[in-house]
């Protein structure tokens, strides 16, 4: 007998449809399981294969536990906004909600014809405004918080959490920034009468200091023919996956989300998880934990010290150059006249390169600043070199390079023919650098040699250095000790005009949060879905697109 498919699966989904079948309702006398995935962007194009692999897995294990008697959640959405509509929209002419509508309606076509187990009632799309409204909601929320950190050694449930602006401006009123700990982009200092005599615009300036979502000139790959910031998965080698158009690192104004004031708790929490020990060790790696210290040196000639995070303070008297990231802002004030051609040529090139073609690109490039900085220990100057192997998001975007104890160090100092100390004991690196994390210390001064209460490592293992150097640096002010996280603040304001908009208005130049109870705040009509003629995103074309709180 042969079996028709087409008809025996036509007739089964039309039947699921119309008892609805897989509907659920809520079921005090079933145990409860909840199955999501990934929503998908509705392109033109329809599915691809990545699209069923996962569904399919996901709706077996869903009629599995409905077998075993679990009241199962199994709902499906689409994650609606995104660029590819945007730039079709401006190829076509079309509104990107009507490609968007056409598009969702070709997915659910296909998702149907598969035969899916979802619970099509509890549907979601993104750019409908009964959804972003909470995500607006949500990010009010972030903005008028700010993150109390958690003291070391102690379980203070009133810390190591969010909590309202509001306490923080009552805190400042009364104390300033004293006895202050918490997440921050600077570390402020200020008293109560200082804080009480600021301008309006000048607290609100400082509170972006402090905010969990906030403003800041960032680093980003910005794309000029689409108008847009672009994540590092969507460009390669320098130019945009979507187009092919030419991509540069930029400083730009955008907004933040400071989740690397999460970084602890990220990381306690993988401990009560079930997960496998291999993925809690990716993500120990992502969040990337490392204690050391925060040193300061001094530039020659010029009244200003950089400061340099290092894991490894008892490689102190290693340092034979320093390296700024290329997009430092302290490039700009040590370039010396003569380097200055050089510097810019330099900085010319390697702006197109995103940070992940940086880090895993070996080839070594870089350019003499003209400036020297001073070992703050040694007191020996050192050159301070640029090279894009350095990035601006880590630590404080400067290294304090120790060529014969790190690879990457290694490599410039034997390309541009720089100095290389080892600091261990029968240490060979005539070939290679010593990842040095156990051995005894060689090649600091010995105590008749070294000025008074100077700092002695000679003859100390790894471990007994780095405590003491920690304690040195901290006790004559050379820097403090510092717990670091590769962790990232993340960036989210890559919208241009198919996006939800921000629930934010700004006064003098300063943003405030709308009011909770005029959300959400839509999308308004434009003319063009293209940046304004002075480099606006789109949403500049709206017309009386203002903001009145609503009575």
């Amino acid at each position: 007998m042969e079996y028709n498919f087409k008809e025996i699966e036509k007739k089964w989904q039309q039947y699921w449809q119309e008892n609805k079948t897989y509907q659920v309702e809520i079921d005090p006398n079933k145990p409860k399981f909840y199955v999501l995935d990934m929503f998908p962007y509705p392109s033109g194009a329809g599915l691809h294969v990545g699209h069923p692999l996962g569904y399919i897995a996901s709706d077996i294990y869903s009629r599995y536990k409905r077998l075993k008697g679990f009241n199962v959640l199994h709902p499906m959405g689409y994650d609606a906004y995104g660029l590819p509509a945007e730039q079709y929209a401006i190829q076509t002419g079309q509104h990107p909600a009507v490609t968007t509508q056409q598009n969702i309606e070709r997915y659910r076509e296909q998702l149907d014809k598969i035969g899916f187990s979802f619970d099509w009632s509890r549907e979601i799309r993104t750019c409908e405004p009964d959804y972003y409204k909470w995500t607006q909601w949500a990010f009010i929320q972030m903005f008028n918080s700010y993150y109390e950190n958690q003291a070391p050694g102690t379980k203070n449930q009133d810390t190591g959490k969010a909590k309202p602006i509001s306490k923080l401006v009552a805190h400042f009123e009364k104390f300033g920034t004293e006895n202050l700990n918490v997440a921050c982009g600077e570390e402020l200092s200020f008293t109560a009468q200082e804080w009480n005599t600021k301008s309006d615009i000048e607290k609100q300036q400082t509170l972006m200091n402090y905010r969990i979502a906030y403003k800041a000139n960032t680093m980003v790959n910005w794309c000029s023919a689409l108008g847009t910031v672009l994540a590092n998965d969507e460009v390669s080698d320098g130019v945009s996956v979507r187009g092919g158009h030419p991509v540069e690192q930029k400083q730009m104004s955008q907004w933040c989300l400071r989740v690397s004031a999460y970084a602890q708790r990220l990381l306690d929490g993988l401990e009560v998880i079930d997960w496998t020990e291999s993925l809690k060790e990716s993500q120990r790696n992502w969040i990337g934990r490392s204690e050391g210290a925060e040193v300061q040196f001094t530039i020659y000639n010029l009244q200003f010290t950089i400061t340099v995070f290092t894991t490894r303070p008892d490689t102190i008297y290693g340092v034979t150059f320093m390296v700024l990231a290329p997009e430092s802002e302290y490039v700009d004030m040590l370039v010396t006249p003569e380097q200055k051609a050089e510097v810019d040529a330099y900085l010319e090139r390697v702006k197109r390169r995103t940070e992940r073609e940086r880090i895993a690109d070996r080839k070594v490039t870089g350019v003499f600043s003209g400036s020297y900085a001073v070992n703050p220990v040694s007191k020996q100057e050192i050159p301070i070199w640029i090279s894009d192997y350095v990035l601006a998001g880590y630590g404080t975007g400067a290294i304090m390079a120790v060529p014969a104890h790190d690879s990457r160090d290694y490599a410039f100092a034997k390309h541009f023919n720089l100095p290389i100390i080892p600091l261990i004991e029968g240490c060979d690196v005539s070939e290679e650098s010593l990842d040095a994390k156990e051995g005894i210390m060689i090649n600091s001064p010995m105590q008749s040699q070294s000025q008074d209460n100077g700092l002695v490592l000679n003859g100390l293992t790894v471990k007994e250095a780095i405590q003491k150097a920690k304690e040195y640096i901290k006790e004559n002010n050379l820097g403090k000790v510092k717990v670091n996280y590769r962790l990232r603040d993340a960036i989210f304001s890559r919208q241009r005009y198919w996006g939800e908009p921000f629930p934010i208005y700004y006064k003098d130049g300063m943003p405030y949060a709308v009011a909770e109870k005029d959300l959400p705040i839509e999308l308004p009509e434009v003319d063009k879905f293209l940046p304004t003629e002075t480099g606006e995103p789109p949403l500049g074309r709206a017309k009386d697109w203002v903001y009145e709180e609503k009575k």
